[in-house]
């Protein structure tokens, strides 16, 4: 009977504690602190054992691969690439010098007006002419630098026949195209008078552009053999990174680029419902899975960065500024040697290898700004290519093939200015840093060693 009345006094009791205290604590009475456990933090062991990657020893190590006779003939055929730059140049600034110093040029003009009244008409007939004249001057260096060096540094398998039947359908190509930008050209130079070179720039970036979205469909098979590439793991992987990085690719080609030389390659190009994917017979005899698949994975990121219509603009500005610069190069010239060239004004075809002789100056002039326009695009391809791809050392090893007629080392200053790709040093670099970040990542850890 006692036990109700027991429990309700305690907690009365208990009421009246916690009343006491809490006016205590009111009234300015100093609180005192609960006791507190200790606690004791340990760091827990880990689990896997830490992996050191120096990306910069995994480069010179895979750079150390190619060395001796091997890495002497890639520099020296890359470096003579320069000499032959600057002996372009000059050779075709001798050779249009030529044909208006003699009239040449002016006798071309002079014999298409007489075939016709039609301002419009003269152009397409000097143009033909003057095509095949250029043509056939230059064709001994033209033998020299894409046939007989090409076999001295082993990169050709054609024999000359063959070489010439390729050269005879580019010159086909070539002059097809080019008359009918060159005689849009001057149509527009008559109708535009002093602002011709805002009219050229626009005509020739438009031609350009044509150019590089339907050559790889259309102008291509030209020259090679295109057919689907046989169902199997190489396809399957192909699209499936494709699917992916959404490229409206639905089968990928392979084209029989050995005809020509050993060279590996591969494109992603089309508009308009005709984007296909194309591997060279090369690369996916030569290659790896994994290198097939980094390289095409660098191709995909040149597509999804739209960099063939990013190059386009740029390329505009700088053809608009070469332009400008051949205008006013061509006034001077005319100004002062036009009496001898029996060539006065900017419509006159005949003035044609003066206003090519200023273009092609200033276009040398740019050589470095236009390099570096597309290296800069090729670097970031080929950060696309290894996220998409994950293949870091099969790009690595990738590169080492392209070695066989690209300079592997070059310095800062010779990068910039002759290379329109980024150094065997720089992309394998770019390779092994990305690796190091990825260490620990399961298909990388399971992956290929790199050296060290």
């Amino acid at each position: 009977m006692l036990k109700p009345f027991v429990h309700a006094f305690l907690i009365l009791v208990g009421c009246f504690a916690f009343w006491a205290a809490a006016s205590a604590q009111m009234l300015g009475a100093p609180p005192r602190s609960a006791p507190l456990p200790s606690v004791e933090v340990h760091q827990l062991p880990s689990m896997e054992k830490p992996v050191t990657f120096d990306a910069e020893k995994a480069t010179d190590a895979y750079l150390a691969r190619i060395k001796g006779p091997a890495r002497a003939r890639s520099d020296a055929y890359f470096e003579g690439g320069y000499v032959l730059q600057v002996v372009d140049t000059i050779y075709a600034l001798v050779l249009m010098g030529l044909l208006l110093w003699f009239r040449i040029s002016a006798r071309i003009r002079d014999y298409a007006q007489n075939l016709t009244r039609s301002r419009f008409w003269q152009v397409p007939i000097y143009f033909i002419a003057f095509f095949a004249i250029v043509t056939v001057a230059s064709f001994p260096l033209s033998v020299y630098e894409q046939f007989f060096r090409e076999h001295a540094y082993g990169l050709s398998n054609q024999n000359f026949g063959q070489w010439f039947g390729d050269f005879a359908t580019n010159f086909a190509i070539t002059l097809v195209m080019t008359t009918i930008l060159i005689t849009l050209l001057y149509a527009g130079i008559r109708a535009a008078r002093r602002a011709w070179w805002l009219w050229g720039a626009g005509l020739s970036i438009f031609f350009i552009a044509m150019t590089v979205l339907i050559y790889p469909v259309f102008l291509a098979p030209m020259l090679n053999h295109y057919q689907p590439l046989a169902d199997g793991p190489v396809k399957q992987q192909i699209l499936s990174m494709a699917r992916a990085n959404g490229v409206p690719a639905t089968n990928v080609y392979e084209f029989d680029a050995s005809r020509q030389s050993n060279r590996i390659s591969a494109n992603v190009s089309g508009l308009f419902g005709t984007t296909q994917i194309s591997a060279t017979d090369n690369l996916l005899k030569r290659g790896t899975l994994r290198e097939i698949k980094a390289v095409i994975g660098h191709e995909i990121g040149h597509y999804v960065m739209n960099h063939v219509i990013v190059n386009i603009l740029w390329f505009a500005i700088v053809f608009a500024i070469v332009f400008w610069l051949t205008d006013r190069a061509f006034r001077f010239l005319t100004g002062i040697f036009g009496g001898n060239w029996d060539v006065r004004t900017v419509d006159d075809p005949a003035g044609l290898p003066a206003l090519y002789a200023s273009f092609a100056f200033f276009m040398f002039l740019a050589t470095p700004f236009m390099n570096t326009i597309i290296r800069t695009q090729e670097a970031q391809a080929d950060i696309f290519g290894v996220n998409a791809a994950r293949e870091p050392d099969a790009f690595a090893t990738a590169v080492l093939k392209l070695s066989e007629y690209r300079k592997l080392d070059p310095s800062p200053l010779e990068e910039w200015v002759f290379y329109d790709h980024p150094s065997g040093r720089n992309r394998i670099y770019m390779m092994m840093r990305w690796k190091a970040e990825h260490m620990n990542d399961p298909d990388i850890k399971t992956g290929p060693v790199s050296p060290q």
